[in-house]
Formats: C-alpha cells, structure tokens, sequence
C-alpha cells in the first residue's frame, strides 16, 4: 500500500524546514508529501518550495486557514492508498511508512495513530506526554464506553500522526470542515465504526511551543478542561474560545 503524507501548514516557518528534512531520511519514502497552507504570512510558503526538488512534494493553497478544510483538501487530491496526518512541527521515525503500512495490513484495523513526546529546545514535557498518552485510552472510557469496549475506539490527537486508508476516510466523510478543534477525535468516532483504532508503541516528537507560551499549570488546565467540555457535548465552536494560536 502506498502511504501519503499530508501536512497542513499556517505560520509554520520555524519548524517546516526540520520536518521537510526528516521527511527527506524516510526509507521506504512515501508516494507524496501533501502540504495544504493555510494563507501564511511568513516564510512556510518559500521554504516548501525550497524543498520541492528533494522531496515527492506538491504544495496547494487553501482558500482559509483551518485544519479540517486543509486536510480534507489534500486527502481529495492525494493518490496514496494509506493518508498520513502530519503537523508541521512533529518529527516522524525514518520507518514511519513501513510501520503505517505493517498496522493497517490488519484488516481489523481502521486507523492508527503514535505516541507523542512533547519536546522543546529547553525541556522535555514528560508528564503532559504521558497525560495526553493515557488520554488516548481514558477518554473514550469516560464519554464513549459503549465503543470503547465494542468498536475498540481510541481517541487519537493531532500530536499523534494521524493515519488511515484513503477508502476508509472517504467512506466516512473525512474530516468535519466545520469543527475548529477536536477534528480528529470527531474523526476517531467515524472511523471505529469501521474497525478498531489503535495507539501504537513508537514515539514521535511534537514542539512543546504551545506548553511553552501558556506554562505548563495553564496549559495541563485547557486541555483537560477541553477534553472533558469535548466529551460532555460543549461545541467545538466554544471550545476553540479556550485554544488561542501561539504563532
């Protein structure tokens, strides 16, 4: 199976470059790197560019920001038969299309997702990491037990390099373009009715920069409270009013 990687981009000029160059070390490589920008105003655009005689790159401009509409945008363009979701400021595992291949060789398997270590130039978030790892299972638990034990729901988060079949995704209507938040979680739901998903055993390194610009006690208090609102039925409209950008 062939794997896509789709990256949607706004703003992303300090951590492209250094995704882009492990994305360049991948072995097997991907069919396609996918970039959908969402309207940047720094320099994400140039140094995509710069990479597109290195890499499998095609790069399209989403008519607004926003990483619902952007990845939908390129899941309908993307040839692959296996789409990767990848935030421009998460690092991969130079295996990462063979072990995404390999996981949904299991028919049971609807979609997948890894680890995310949260890391930054100064620390290593080890306590949010393991929180947001365990969210992964207790969430779905608390709000959603019913497909938690019968469809083997996990909810997976943008950190974690979402990934699926491209007939899987299309066939329950991808991503929800107007949720501003929660979309792959929203997405987790669509998904385990078509088989389990499942948290794989290997790491990937996300940017601690939101972490960074809250502090850690503001940061640990959104997103448990989001993720609790999120659960209880609170609109992902009102939710985002808690999730301001950092960049």
């Amino acid at each position: 199976m062939s794997v896509s990687i789709v990256i949607p981009t706004w703003n992303e000029a300090d951590c492209l470059g250094r995704t882009l160059g492990v994305l360049q070390s991948l072995n097997p490589p991907p069919r396609e790197i996918v970039l959908v920008d969402g309207g940047s105003g720094d320099r994400t655009l140039a140094i995509a560019r710069a990479w597109a005689d290195r890499l499998p790159l095609t790069l399209i401009q989403a008519p607004a920001p926003g990483r619902s509409v952007q990845m939908n945008l390129g899941a309908s363009v993307a040839k692959g038969d296996i789409l990767c979701f990848l935030h421009a400021d998460t690092l991969v595992p130079d295996d990462l299309v063979s072990v995404v291949r390999s996981t949904l060789a299991n028919p049971a398997i609807a979609g997948g997702g890894f680890i995310s270590l949260m890391a930054g130039p100064r620390t290593t978030r080890w306590g949010i990491s393991l929180h947001n790892a365990l969210k992964t299972y207790y969430a779905p638990l608390l709000f959603r037990p019913h497909l938690f034990f019968t469809c083997g729901l996990r909810l997976l988060f943008g950190d974690q390099v979402m990934f699926c079949r491209r007939a899987d995704f299309i066939a329950c209507g991808g991503f929800d373009s107007a949720l501003p938040i929660m979309e792959e979680a929203d997405l987790c739901l669509k998904l385990c009715r078509r088989g389990r998903i499942r948290q794989l055993s290997r790491v990937v390194q996300s940017s601690d920069r939101r972490v960074a610009a809250w502090g850690a006690l503001k940061a640990n208090a959104i997103y448990l409270m989001v993720g609790l609102l999120w659960g209880l039925g609170v609109p992902a409209t009102v939710l985002k009013r808690f999730y301001e950008e950092v960049r």
